[in-house]
């Protein structure tokens, strides 16, 4: 009978599927790798069960032992489903970016799972890195894979994905994308795929504020990629090279080869494949792409597939008027957006507010372009005012005094919803493409309208 012992045993071989619809104008073989059809649903199947069966062997990990993992979500799958079938117990640290379903999915495999911010630095004790660290210490028979350091990931890649990759193409493959995560995946691979043919190139896909292409690691809103410092598991020699991709794009390219091709990828799925058409381009009608994607979009249906979230977050225009209507009609008198830092003294938020005639500002860490989840508060004339009276405010920093953070509002979304959260809201941040772009006040909103008044709007669709 064609029957595994375990689960475990259907782990990789995973096929290649060819990417016409969505990519029409690729002038080369565009190939996709669909590592979703893992038991687990994600590449990191693969690399679960090499650090546990290296764990096994080197006594790091024994019967009766706890697994303690940061990640965000894919890797923790691997190593719950190894778990269960081993009797290990299981607790993973997420950020609170991750989606829903993944926490969901993880505690449905029998995992406990620990949530937080992803907007603190790596040595924060609150982040997920110093979480995971904390309960090694205090968790007998602990052990942590350290998926970030620990060379069975990319060793997992060099014995299993390369050569699959080699066999499927005959040899013919001649680029490899990925996203960059671990970069075990890219590093595996390509020391593999180097061993048979140095000309292979081998190319990463990354979000942009990344440092595997250039950035500091800043807040993004694609999941399970990128990272804010240097993985062990990344060796650059076997990478030729670094594609950065926006979160707007890498949304927008999920959506479209989930539409076109079938394919129910995630948003580190469309940065690969952004990643794989750039590359592509330059190719020529003997090149073969291939293009790993790392696992479905059923992880996502909360996020890139859920229109309300897309809107909200600056991904999606919609029926006009909108949000974008009323900044398209102060283009000229639309400064940068003006903000301020948490450690800044208040004498510069006075300052900012005087001297730009505003009346509240974001109170945000990082240089621009910020992500949201940099943005932490907001301070306002009225209340500084209130403050003033009470000893040395100008002198203090400015998280002393700052108020929530002003509501969000996403740049296609109807002006009608802006009226309505101006209610209860001095003013709005608007996100484009998931990064704060302007404010916009109860008197931008009232100019625009009585300017469209007579244009032919209706009321109803003004408001």
């Amino acid at each position: 009978m064609e029957v595994a012992d375990s689960v475990l045993d259907l782990i990789g071989n995973t096929p290649l599927v060819r990417m016409r619809r969505a990519i029409p104008e690729a002038g080369c073989e565009l190939v996709a790798k669909l590592e979703m059809l893992n038991p687990g649903g994600s590449v990191k199947d693969r690399i679960a069960m090499t650090m546990i069966d290296a764990a096994e062997r080197d006594g790091l990990l024994g019967p009766g032992g706890t697994i303690i993992e940061p990640t965000s979500g894919n890797t923790g799958v691997g190593l719950a489903m190894v778990a269960a079938q081993r009797g290990y117990r299981c607790i993973f640290v997420m950020t609170d970016k991750v989606s829903t379903e993944k926490v969901q999915l993880l505690r449905a495999y029998g995992a406990e799972v620990v949530v937080c911010p992803v907007a603190v630095a790596p040595d924060d004790p609150d982040s997920y890195y110093s979480t995971a660290e904390r309960l090694m210490r205090s968790t007998p028979g602990a052990y942590q894979p350290n998926q970030y350091f620990n060379q069975a990931n990319p060793l997992a890649h060099e014995q299993t994905t390369g050569p699959e990759l080699w066999r499927q193409t005959g040899g013919r493959i001649t680029h490899f994308v990925a996203g960059a995560g671990t970069g075990g995946t890219l590093s595996g691979v390509g020391r593999y795929l180097k061993g048979r043919n140095p000309a292979v190139q081998v190319i990463a896909a990354d979000p942009e504020g990344s440092v595997f292409s250039g950035g500091s690691g800043r807040p993004y809103l694609v999941e399970g990629i990128g990272e804010d410092f240097w993985p062990e598991t990344y060796h650059p020699e076997w990478v030729d090279r670094v594609i950065a991709v926006s979160d707007q794009a890498s949304f927008d390219m999920a959506r479209l080869v989930s539409h076109r091709e079938g394919l129910l990828i995630g948003g580190s799925g469309g940065t690969a494949v952004c990643g794989a058409v750039e590359v592509a381009s330059d190719c020529g009608p003997d090149a073969v792409v291939v293009v790993l994607l790392p696992d479905s979009g059923r992880g996502y249906l909360s996020k890139v597939f859920d229109d309300d979230w897309m809107a909200s977050h600056g991904f999606l225009i919609g029926e006009h008027p909108c949000v974008k209507d009323v900044l398209d009609a102060k283009e000229d008198d639309l400064p940068p957006l003006v903000y301020v830092n948490p450690t800044d003294p208040v004498s510069l938020a006075v300052t900012r507010l005087r001297d730009n005639g505003l009346s509240q500002l974001p109170v945000a860490k990082g240089e621009m372009p910020l992500a949201a989840a940099e943005v932490m508060g907001a301070v306002h004339e009225l209340r500084l005012m209130a403050l003033a009276f009470n000893g040395d405010l100008l002198g203090q920093p400015v998280e002393n005094v700052m108020s929530r953070p002003l509501e969000q509002i996403g740049i296609g979304e109807p002006v009608a919803l802006a009226v309505t959260k101006l209610e209860r809201s001095p003013a709005l941040l608007v996100l484009d493409g998931g990064r704060p772009r302007a404010v916009v006040s109860s008197t931008d909103v009232l100019s625009y309208l009585s300017a469209n008044a007579d244009g032919g709007l209706s009321q109803g669709q003004l408001l």
